[in-house]
């Protein structure tokens, strides 16, 4: 591979073959392969290895903690590095990037495409090191070509692998498992440095997928933009389904009365008739869990053999089914809370007709915030939440989470309804309860509101981006040195 690159791989003699490289490998305490060598009897400790990052941002904060808790000696790399050591643990090595670069072979880069302009100061300090990029873009095929091979084409003499970015920051920040259950998509052109970033994964207790060369890099950068990649196809079953059932019961059950018995029966719409669409989308959908399984027995039989491969829309089938079952029972689970929801909205019926709307209303957004504040809560444990990527734990936590929020308050409005305007509900002149309860959850709505305004979205994202900081909000987007000499086509954004 030349001799730049010669000596990033510790070497070890062999009698057979006095050239040969055995590939350097990362070991929790420090040891690596055929270097050093001790007396009989001898005992020390081994240093620990050194990583280096580029970047003091939220990722390169987790990223450091783990590669602590793993045994790993952390130096950090930042344009302030007084001002960033203060976010660091106190044995995190925080300096500029020039000494943080010259103290490792495996250096993180943690920085954005757009600041890729600082490391042509480095250029000639990369040179034989392995870097592993862990950028993320904000869209998919944002560039023509991917980071991690525009990353290569700036530093042709720098071994560039992609992987890591996949990972959440939050699955960054826990301790390390026994058993490693999140996936590191990594890929490179060396198989070296490929096998030797699978093998640090591994010592960080993540489990490594090779993605082969660095021409994957593209898909890697893509996977975390997909929201519920695996869920699409049964989210637009169970949509389709539930069209199809609640059409045909309302054809048969309130438009069939109306016409022939002039009979108004809409205010069944919003319990009853979403209650009888619920159990026969829940059951179709179980039913197709096991239809998949048996056309894919169908298909050995038909052909005498299992290595035949299926269909491409059996195999997305059957791939499909856990969510297929999830998706089933969840509305198996909401109509049970709408059938114990029925007695109180016929009491309530029996009572007062004209309040039947009010009560539907009330209660079918009661029961959907219920459904809503649960997937919350579920997604919010470590099993399930190592199995989102960081896009959709933010979509879940935050987008659904404001839902929710924004039904349960429609709950509680409806449940109020003309109560806040009758002047026997002001006791000792004070309001009811559940107006005091509303007062901050309709601040929150409001706030959330304006927040979602262009003009205050645009600055906001600008902000998180790192793009405009009040204090160095120019030189985060200067080039640095001999960056300013360099054609715009290499350094800015494609």
């Amino acid at each position: 591979m030349g001799n730049s690159r010669s000596h990033v791989f510790l070497t070890a003699s062999s009698s057979s073959h006095p050239h040969h490289h055995t590939q350097a490998c990362f070991l929790p305490k420090g040891m690596k392969n055929g270097v050093g060598s001790a007396d009989a009897g001898a005992s020390f400790l081994p240093p620990q290895p050194t990583v280096a990052i580029l970047g003091s941002g939220d990722f390169s904060k987790c990223l450091a903690i783990r590669l602590l808790r793993c045994g790993f000696h952390v130096v950090v790399g930042s344009r302030h590095p007084k001002l960033a050591a203060q976010s660091f643990p106190h044995v995190v090595d925080v300096t500029h990037h020039e000494d943080a670069v010259g103290k490792a072979n495996v250096v993180f880069l943690a920085i954005r495409r757009e600041h890729y302009s600082i490391l042509w100061d480095l250029k000639h300090l990369l040179e034989g090191k392995i870097l592993v990029d862990v950028s993320n873009n904000r869209r998919v095929n944002q560039y023509p070509e991917s980071n991690a091979e525009y990353l290569a084409s700036l530093l042709p003499d720098s071994i560039v692998v992609k992987g890591f970015n996949v990972i959440s920051a939050w699955a960054m920040q826990q301790s390390c498992p026994k058993d490693a259950s999140t996936q590191v998509f990594i890929c490179s052109d060396l198989v070296e440095a490929r096998q030797q970033i699978m093998e640090l994964a591994r010592q960080l207790n993540f489990q490594p997928v090779d993605m082969g060369t660095l021409s994957s890099s593209r898909d890697i950068e893509n996977m975390p933009l997909q929201l519920f990649p695996g869920w699409k196809g049964p989210v637009l079953a169970a949509v389709a389904l539930s069209i199809f059932f609640f059409a045909y019961s309302f054809v048969r059950d309130i438009i069939h009365p109306y016409v022939k018995y002039k009979q108004s029966d809409f205010y069944k719409i919003p319990i009853e008739m979403v209650n009888r669409t619920l159990p026969t989308v829940a059951i179709t959908l179980l039913a197709l869990v096991y239809l998949a399984g048996q056309l894919a027995a169908a298909h050995q039989l038909y052909y005498g053999t299992k290595y035949r491969h299926f269909p491409h829309w059996l195999e997305g089938w059957l791939q499909s089914r856990k969510q297929m079952g999830l998706l089933s029972f969840f509305l198996a689970a909401v109509h049970v809370l709408y059938s114990l929801c029925l007695p109180m909205r016929k009491s309530e019926r029996e009572s007062e007709t004209k309040e039947v709307w009010r009560v539907e209303m009330y209660v079918s957004f009661g029961i959907m915030s219920l459904g809503l504040l649960s997937l919350l809560a579920i997604t919010s444990i470590p099993s399930v939440h190592s199995t989102l990527n960081w896009r959709e734990f933010s979509f879940i936590q935050s987008t659904l989470g404001y839902i929710a929020l924004l039904i349960a308050t429609l709950h509680g409005l409806l449940f109020g309804w003309k109560r806040a305007f009758e002047e026997e509900a002001y006791r000792f002149y004070l309001p009811p309860s559940f107006m005091v309860s509303l007062a901050l959850p309709v601040c929150v709505i409001l706030g959330k509101a304006l927040m979602l305004l262009p003009c205050v979205a645009r600055k906001l994202h600008r902000i998180r981006r790192g793009l405009d900081s009040s204090q160095y909000r120019c030189q985060r987007l200067e080039p640095v040195g001999s960056a300013a000499h360099v054609s715009p086509e290499r350094v800015t954004i494609m």
